[in-house]
């Protein structure tokens, strides 16, 4: 079940372990070339070749004093200020920067009681101030060598290079997810689909490229459950127009020879007895039409008339069978709400004027209202539909609404919205039971429309 998330994570790693570590690598040795080209390392040989530099300028600079000739002052009791520490030591000679830079150096010989004073200018190079900078340089490379910024840069990037693997990795889960759920749940819904479940659909919240699969399904699906009852439909109305040619044949037989026998029976013997003659001939006269009707419907089932289509205008066909049916119930409210736009239909004319004479002599029988419209379907097609007012259908007679049964009924045969239904589908529509506006029984006529460019 989740073979195709393992594959996407499995390919992520094999994708980006190889160029992660090669990054790593590539990053190490940036950083470690960084450091060796920055400023410490010259700081630091800069700093030792400035202590060499010192020492050798103030080694040449005592000895210099020391060979001089002669003193440049002798001092003795009292003691100037700046000579009062050496008077009173016990040292016989003292060497002594001198200057606000140390820019100068002063040699210091005890001769007796008296001080013998050499002094010797440095130039412009201060020794005090060159033993400051010395000393910060020199802290400043072993504070960048006790930080080491090369380790805590590196620690640095693979600390972030892996916590933005790992979010990465997160989120491909999370997609793989989000990808391979609907994925599952197409290929159950295919699965329960082959064995047999019709109705099963797939629920869709996404607008991408796998919703679009799975409303494709949910179409692909809908329709051949809708081809699947209407195959089933057909097949049931095949056997039944078999049954219908039988009983049809058998009864037409006998028909006939009753109904002139009981005529001529009227016709010679009239005079015995004239009403009682009259109303027996006249109850089996009726049966035998009543009977003749019935069998001209099962003839209507059983037959398979050309269909002869043609462009077809719904909304003037709907008006004109509306005003047929006035004048037969003219208790009955008739509504009407055609669509302008409605497109002509590609259908038979009389088998469209049969069915919709069914459904509204049904309404009309049904209820006291009914209402009619046209309109166009989002895949292009036109539907006509009939709604009535009346009580509705029941839950068993919705199962077994278009079933042909057999109905001794005065006003029907019960054949009726059978040989509808296969008049629809004879002119490649269909008949639907829908919910009705007012509140009982509807049915929707769907018939191809007429092509754009014919």
């Amino acid at each position: 079940m989740h073979r195709l998330r393992t594959r996407l994570i499995a390919v992520f790693f094999l994708a980006t372990l190889a160029p992660l570590a090669l990054t790593i690598w590539l990053v190490r040795s940036l950083i470690d070339r960084s450091f060796d080209l920055t400023a410490t390392r010259e700081l630091d040989h800069v700093s030792r070749s400035l202590e060499v530099t010192g020492r050798e300028l103030y080694r040449r600079a005592r000895l210099s004093l020391q060979t001089k000739p002669a003193p440049d002052r002798v001092v003795q009791a009292p003691w100037p200020q700046d000579l009062a520490a050496f008077a009173t030591g016990n040292e016989p000679e003292r060497f002594e920067l001198t200057g606000p830079d140390g820019d100068h150096l002063r040699y210091l010989v005890r001769q007796g009681p008296r001080i013998a004073v050499y002094e010797e200018s440095l130039g412009p190079v201060g020794l005090s101030k060159l033993a400051r900078q010395y000393s910060e340089a020199r802290a400043q490379v072993e504070k960048a060598r006790e930080r080491d910024w090369r380790g805590g840069f590196f620690t640095t990037f693979l600390v972030l290079a892996s916590a933005t693997w790992l979010l990465a990795l997160a989120l491909l889960v999370y997609l793989t997810h989000r990808i391979a759920q609907p994925i599952q749940q197409l290929a159950g819904a295919l699965r329960r689909f082959g064995q047999g479940e019709a109705n099963v659909r797939v629920p869709v919240h996404r607008l991408d490229e796998i919703g679009q699969a799975i409303d494709g399904f949910n179409d692909m699906a809908a329709q051949l459950e809708r081809n699947r009852e209407r195959f089933l439909f057909v097949a049931r109305l095949e056997s039944w127009q078999m049954l219908a040619r039988k009983m049809a044949h058998e009864v037409k037989n006998s028909l006939t020879p009753i109904r002139l026998t009981v005529e001529e029976m009227v016709a010679r013997h009239g005079s015995s007895d004239p009403a009682f003659l009259k109303q027996a001939a006249q109850i089996v006269a009726d049966e035998v039409t009543g009977l003749e009707r019935r069998v001209r419907a099962f003839s209507d089932l059983a037959s398979e008339p050309p269909v002869h289509p043609a462009a077809l205008d719904v909304n003037a066909l709907l008006e004109e069978r509306m005003a047929f049916l006035k004048s037969g119930h003219p208790e009955v409210s008739y509504q009407s709400r055609l669509d302008s736009a409605t497109p002509r239909a590609w259908a038979d004319e009389d088998l469209v004027r049969g069915i919709l004479t069914n459904l509204m002599e049904n309404a009309a029988q049904a209820a006291p209202a009914i209402l009619s419209l046209s309109q166009r379907l989002a895949d292009g097609r036109v539907a006509i539909e009939v709604h009535d007012s009346g009580p509705g259908l029941s839950p068993t007679a919705r199962q077994s609404l278009f079933e042909p049964t057999i109905s001794f009924k005065k006003s029907g045969m019960g054949l009726g919205l059978s040989i509808a239904r296969k008049s629809a589908l004879l002119n490649r529509g269909d008949i639907e039971l829908i919910d009705s506006e007012l509140g009982g029984a509807a049915f929707r006529v769907i018939l191809p429309a007429v092509a754009e460019s014919s």
